[in-house]
């Protein structure tokens, strides 16, 4: 006969369940958090529920109307939940006060929102409603799900998620920018999957030059990410794909204070906006920009090159995810172009250290995810 689970295993996989299922809400809740709520009666769980999409109902919410659905009994239940339950009102109610209506025993969180509107307010106004709670359960694990939402709340920035693709010996193009094609059309696949999930597509002002990119997700169930061109000269060419779609994409062309005003101007005219730093230094410059973004609500950032512009953002400490797609070629030569320049550092230990996540063959492409250590 199966021993029954202890307490706290009891408590650590149902938490992980709710963590799992957060995952459903990726590139649809943004700037919202990606959330899981399971609700347990006894043994058995009696509703599960997710953020769906920003705007429509919280992961408590969709986890009560299972249950209800289901016709259970949610009255003592306890409801793990992988961010702290809201308090205040906005787009939707207040999910405390859904749990102390649906009258649940307990509640468990993993993280605790650091929200100023919420930020152990939701905690207090359920044990204020005599409700046992339980904090700092697979919280690790669940900052994983959470960690864009809590960059932005924290630091007013946005999860920047830098992807490349490069030959076997780390170049993404030749000495003259040629990088069509690197990876395979299955590794192409994926990255429209990536694009489709973010708030902004962001390329340095060569990568706009040499590919002309459209920097579009090409799925219909895809969200639509401006498109920003890091452009200190303003030099963007009018007949580019991304000046003559401004109108039907949202695009944004990042500038310095020098930039030629003239050129500036018939961008502008055409539907991009042209927003003008007040840094000279184009680090500082970014940088601004960034807080820009996430103040407008953009959440994930995808940085997709070039070497300067990932430079930029590597010495500002900005690269928070990193997806490389490995194609089976070698390019050799010492000017051919690598994934971030910048400074040469002198000792190896000056190198950001990396958490590896993931890692998957795409016929002779190898893909592979990272993340950096904090």
């Amino acid at each position: 006969m199966a021993q029954p689970l202890s307490a706290p295993l009891k408590d650590a996989l149902h938490m992980q369940r709710a963590i799992a299922i957060a995952w459903q809400g990726q590139g649809f809740v943004e700037p919202n958090p990606m959330v899981g709520c399971v609700i347990v009666q006894g043994n058995d769980v009696i509703g599960e529920g997710w953020h769906q999409k920003f705007g429509q109902a919280h992961a408590e919410v969709n986890a009560i109307q299972n249950a209800r659905s289901n016709g259970a009994q949610i009255e003592g239940a306890t409801v793990y939940v992988t961010l702290e339950p809201c308090s205040h009102h906005g787009k939707t109610g207040p999910c405390a006060d859904a749990l102390i209506d649906a009258k649940v025993t307990r509640v468990v969180v993993a993280v605790l929102d650091p929200n100023p509107e919420v930020s152990g307010a939701g905690v207090k106004r359920l044990r204020e409603a005599g409700i046992e709670v339980t904090t700092g359960i697979e919280t690790s694990e669940a900052e994983n799900s959470l960690a864009p939402y809590l960059k932005r709340t924290r630091t007013g920035l946005p999860w920047v998620i830098a992807k490349w693709a490069m030959t076997v010996d780390g170049k993404i193009a030749t000495m003259h920018g040629d990088s069509q094609w690197i990876s395979n059309e299955h590794s192409r696949e994926l990255v429209q999957k990536i694009r489709g999930r973010v708030d902004g597509i962001m390329v340095g002002a060569k990568t706009a030059l040499n590919d002309d990119p459209s920097l579009t997700a090409r799925s219909k169930k895809s969200r639509t990410p401006t498109r920003i061109v890091v452009d200190s000269k303003a030099g963007l060419r009018l007949v580019s794909k991304l000046v003559t779609t401004a109108t039907e994409v949202p695009t944004i062309m990042v500038t310095s204070p020098t930039h030629n005003q003239k050129q500036a101007k018939k961008i502008g005219e055409a539907g991009v906006e042209v927003w003008v730093g007040e840094h000279a230094d184009p680090c500082e410059r970014l940088l601004a920009f960034m807080k820009t973004f996430a103040d407008r609500g953009g959440t994930n950032l995808l940085v997709e090159g070039g070497g300067t512009l990932l430079g930029s953002l590597h010495r500002l400490k900005q690269i928070d995810e990193i997806h490389v797609f490995i194609g089976p070629k070698i390019l050799g030569g010492r000017n051919s172009i690598t994934p971030v320049e910048g400074e040469n550092p002198i000792l190896m230990e000056a190198a950001d250290e990396l958490s590896l996540r993931f890692v998957r063959r795409l016929d002779d492409d190898v893909y592979m995810q990272y993340r950096r250590k904090n």
